[in-house]
């Protein structure tokens, strides 16, 4: 089974009674009274990141990545624990050091603190790690409204390039290949957008695990569906050139996830509240589609006008 199912099948029930666990289809615990919002992830080499050559980006990656999960919910992250389990070869004393000033480095980047957490031997290297941050409310899943229209922040697309490059399964020239690598280990997260999030956001998700896969899970519970324009999906001038350079097809190669930018649907009447906050936060938001109702079939336009049904390669654990 896959993971969904595994939770639906096993963990729903022994929640249901806890409201902050909203159904275990949410990627936060959210205790409204006390005004808590946590989340929580586990990276492991091979599956997360393709391997520990370079140990201070590696963490970076994976401390912005759990943390986005936050962000994406109008909340900011002030506190996080890390857990690691390793053997003596990933947690040499210089692997420590530069994961030490990494962390410390992105501390002072998003105002976070290191609170504690745990070490444990194992020749499997992984990383688990808590989030926490306050808010008295959050910006939720299936949410979503008939008719609002769809935004994403940023560029997507970017960091699949730079994993393939890792992978070397894509050849470019040095420059392009640090440009991609670069965006593969340091997601740029929408900090500044988040606090406005309350203000134009019905729901929201992180795009962690793909464009499609996201947006399905962002409405999964709800009777609607959604259009895309393949047009419209945002993508690097970098991008652009080495999708007609390499003859890539333009949404195969977006659709990947490990973006972390936010996805979220909101009124059309928010249209021009929108345009303006982006204007004024220099933070990139575009409209790429809009909700549908449930009897129809999601579908995308794509860049010949054509009605295609969305491919989704979102990554999911199977056990």
């Amino acid at each position: 089974m896959h993971e969904f199912e595994l939770i639906n099948k096993y963990f729903f029930k022994i929640s249901k009674k806890n409201k902050g666990a909203l159904n275990l289809n949410d990627d936060v615990f959210f205790d409204k009274k006390k005004g808590i919002v946590i989340s929580i992830d586990t990276y492991i080499e091979g599956i997360h990141f393709v391997n520990f050559n370079s140990p201070d980006l590696v963490i970076k990656k994976i401390l912005r990545s759990s943390i986005s999960d936050l962000i994406c919910k109008g909340v900011r992250p002030k506190f996080y624990f890390i857990s690691g389990s390793g053997n003596s070869r990933t947690f040499s004393k210089k692997n420590l050091l530069l994961i030490s000033k990494s962390l410390e480095n992105e501390q002072q980047i998003y105002n976070l603190n290191l609170c504690g957490g745990d070490t444990t031997f194992s020749n499997k290297l992984s990383f688990t790690i808590t989030s926490l941050g306050y808010s008295k409310k959050i910006i939720y899943r299936n949410k979503a409204l008939l008719n609002d229209d769809i935004y994403v922040t940023g560029n997507l697309g970017d960091s699949f390039i730079g994993l393939q490059i890792l992978k070397n399964k894509i050849n470019v020239n040095k420059k392009i290949s640090n440009f991609f690598v670069n965006k593969h280990y340091h997601p740029e997260l929408q900090f500044k957008l988040s606090n406005h999030l309350f203000k134009i956001a019905n729901t929201s998700i992180d795009i962690s695990d793909g464009l499609i896969g996201d947006l399905k899970k962002m409405i999964n519970r709800q009777n609607l569906s959604f259009l895309i324009n393949e047009n419209k999906i945002p993508i690097s001038t970098n991008l652009k050139k080495l999708i007609f350079k390499k003859k890539l097809n333009k949404i195969k190669t977006v659709i990947n996830g490990d973006d972390y930018q936010i996805l979220f649907t909101a009124s059309p009447k928010k249209s021009r509240i929108i345009e303006s906050i982006s204007k004024n936060l220099r933070v990139k938001v575009t409209k790429i589609g809009k909700i549908i109702s449930g009897k129809k079939k999601s579908f995308i336009i794509d860049t010949k006008g054509k009605q295609i049904r969305p491919i989704n390669k979102a990554y999911t654990h199977q056990f």
